[in-house]
């Protein structure tokens, strides 16, 4: 039997089954993608991490999703600090994580926790209508071209006029490979549309977001970070956003409210990252026995 410690957080939220949650492996990143997968599958989580040692930073992290790894994900990053920061593991107020994007640097406040996302990247500009196609929206609820940002996994930002449009979009998967694809993406690689409105959820929140995505996965993300990035980015580079650091919202509709705040480093010309700060609540903490196939 390889039994491993297991913690599953509520990230960017302070209380239990709010935000987004995501099952934190202690010690797992040795396991197979297969067996990582099928974890994420066994959970019906959106996203899972498995932790190991590091010959680079204080940690590494490696994000799964029910169908590959994945470089980076958000909300798993601030899941898996909030659980080993409750183990103990963590003693000071900084690290460094090592992550399939490159070194995560992480500061801690209190109970905020704080990840410094790598350098946006700005990719192709897609068309209003196929993404509105994708969506199943009209094209003229889009108020700004779409574009596909990365701040270490690309999402094609979508800016939309109010709430009543974010709450009717439904994801076209057919329309969803259509829109990857014309990316540069192909297979399972899909990077679905981050829709955003510029007025939050509540009186505290900037912005207001949802991620609808593709099977195996869960239908709707309740919170996600690394998309939070790239809509702050995409937002501060277009103009849309006159604050260096705001609230961001997400989850609200699904009964998983989250909160994150960004704030950019760097003029809005030259960005060298980007903050997305949040809490994390562990709900409960485990063993698992997995198969332990070395990668």
């Amino acid at each position: 039997m390889s039994w491993f410690d297991f913690d599953w957080v509520d990230a960017f939220t302070d209380r239990a089954f709010g935000g987004n949650g995501c099952a934190v492996v202690h010690g797992g990143a040795v396991l197979s993608e297969e067996v990582c997968t099928a974890y994420v599958r066994e959970t019906s989580l959106v996203e899972c991490t498995f932790t190991g040692q590091s010959d680079v930073a204080d940690f590494r992290v490696r994000y799964f999703l029910a169908s590959r790894e994945i470089p980076f994900a958000g909300h798993p990053t601030i899941a898996t600090v909030a659980a080993m920061k409750s183990r103990g593991l963590i003693t000071g107020d900084t690290l460094t994580l090592e992550t399939g994007a490159g070194l995560v640097s992480i500061c801690l406040n209190g109970d905020e926790i704080e990840m410094t996302q790598v350098a946006p990247q700005f990719g192709k500009v897609i068309p209003a209508g196929t993404v509105a196609a994708t969506v199943s929206l009209p094209e003229d609820v889009i108020v700004a071209p779409p574009q596909f940002v990365s701040t270490g996994l690309p999402f094609c930002i979508t800016v939309l006029r109010d709430h009543d449009s974010l709450r009717a979009a439904k994801l076209n998967v057919h329309a969803l490979r259509e829109l990857t694809a014309k990316a540069g993406y192909s297979g399972v690689d899909m990077a679905e549309p981050f829709l955003v409105t510029l007025k939050g959820a509540t009186d505290a929140g900037d912005t207001f977001s949802r991620l609808l995505m593709a099977p195996p996965s869960p239908p709707e993300d309740p919170f996600t970070g690394s998309a939070t990035g790239a809509m702050a980015a995409y937002l501060w580079k277009n103009g849309l956003m006159t604050k260096d650091s705001f609230t961001a919202e997400q989850g609200h509709d699904m009964g998983r409210p989250g909160q994150a705040t960004v704030t950019r480093v760097g003029p809005v010309d030259a960005m060298t990252g980007i903050k997305v700060a949040g809490r994390g609540y562990v709900l409960m903490r485990g063993q698992v026995d997995l198969p332990e196939v070395a990668k």
